[in-house]
C-alpha cells in the first residue's frame, strides 16, 4: 500500500511518498486477500520529463502486467522526451504545454495502452491512481491533476485536485492516520453515525459540521517551500509510524522520497533512494 502526499503552497508544490510495496494473495475460495510480503524499496515519485517542472506520483497497484509502474514511468518519459519526431502526438513543447496535457498523456499511456489490455480478463481490477503535478508553461501557480482507476477498471480524470488559485494538501493510499490528524476523526465515522441512527442522507452534512470544529489548520498559502517540504515529510512519517504500530502488516513504510517543484528551480529531488552506489557508478558529466 501507500501514502502519497501532494502539498501545494504559493511557493510551489511538494510530492512525497513512502516506499512500501505489498504483495497480496487472493485465497483459493475468493476470501479476503492476504498480505504475503511487504517490500520497502518501491519508487512512486517521478519526473515526467527531465528539464520540465512536472512530477508524477502513484499509489495502488505497483505494476501493470509484468512491468513495474517505475519502469513504465520511465518508458513514458522516454517517449515524451523524444526529439526525433517519431512520436509527434506525445511531444510536450517546453514553450507551450500544460499540466493537464501531461496528465492526458499519462492516462493514454498508463491506462489506455497498458492497463486496459493487461487486466481485460480480470473480473475485479486492481486499484491504481496517479497525481500529475507541476507548472504549465508560463504558469504562475502549480497545478495538480488526479487520475483514479476503480475495481471495475473505469478511469476517472484527469481531474483538478483543487481550483487553480487554491492551496492545500491531497493524500491518497492509506488515509487513516492523516484523516485523524487533520480532520480530527476517522474515515469510518460516517458508518458509525449510520449505526447510531443518523439518517444516511444527513451524514455528509454531519461530517462537514464535525470537521469544522475538529480539523487542524497546518497549511498556509504563504508557507515557504522548505516548510512545505518539512510538513509533507511529517505526514508521510506519521502514517508510516501509525501503520507500524497498529495491528496487521506494516503496509506503509520504507525510505521517504520527496520532490519539490517550483516555478524557477523546476523539479528538484529532496530525498531519494538508489539501489546502486554513486561512487561505484560514476555518471557522465
Amino acid at each position: 500500500m501507500t501514502i502519497a502526499i501532494s502539498l501545494k503552497v504559493n511557493d510551489g508544490l511538494v510530492l512525497a511518498s513512502d516506499s512500501a510495496s505489498t504483495l497480496i494473495q487472493q485465497g483459493a475460495d475468493h476470501d479476503e486477500p492476504k498480505v504475503v510480503q511487504v517490500f520497502n524499496n518501491a519508487a512512486k515519485v517521478f519526473n515526467i520529463r527531465k528539464g520540465l517542472p512536472l512530477g508524477l506520483m502513484t499509489w495502488g497497484a505497483g505494476s501493470i502486467g509484468k512491468a513495474a509502474i517505475s519502469t513504465l514511468a520511465k518508458d513514458l518519459r522516454k517517449r515524451i522526451s523524444d526529439t526525433t519526431g517519431q512520436n509527434p502526438d506525445w511531444h510536450l513543447d517546453p514553450a507551450a504545454y500544460t499540466v493537464e496535457q501531461a496528465a492526458e498523456l499519462v492516462r493514454r499511456f498508463m491506462y489506455e495502452e497498458h492497463y486496459v489490455p493487461a487486466f481485460a480478463a480480470w473480473p475485479r481490477k486492481p486499484l491504481l491512481g496517479f497525481i500529475v503535478a507541476g507548472y504549465s508553461s508560463g504558469g504562475a501557480l502549480a497545478e495538480e491533476f488526479i487520475l483514479q482507476i476503480d475495481e471495475q477498471g473505469a478511469c476517472s480524470g484527469p481531474t483538478a485536485a483543487r481550483p487553480h488559485d487554491v492551496c492545500g494538501v491531497t493524500w491518497q493510499g492509506e488515509p487513516e492516520a492523516i484523516n485523524r490528524l487533520l480532520w480530527g476523526f476517522s474515515p469510518s465515522l460516517g458508518g458509525v453515525l449510520v449505526k447510531l441512527g443518523v439518517d444516511p442522507d444527513k451524514v455528509p452534512a454531519a461530517l462537514e459540521a464535525i470537521g469544522a470544529e475538529t480539523s487542524a489548520t497546518v497549511i498556509y498559502d504563504a508557507m515557504p517551500i522548505q516548510d512545505a517540504i518539512d510538513l509533507a515529510e511529517f505526514l508521510v512519517d506519521v502514517t508510516e509510524r501509525f501503520s507500524r504500530y497498529t495491528p496487521g502488516a506494516a503496509t506503509v513504510g520504507g525510505p521517504i522520497e520527496i520532490a519539490a517543484i517550483t516555478k524557477h528551480e523546476g523539479f528538484k529531488w529532496v530525498k531519494r533512494k538508489h539501489y546502486f552506489n554513486d561512487d561505484l557508478n560514476p555518471r557522465e558529466p
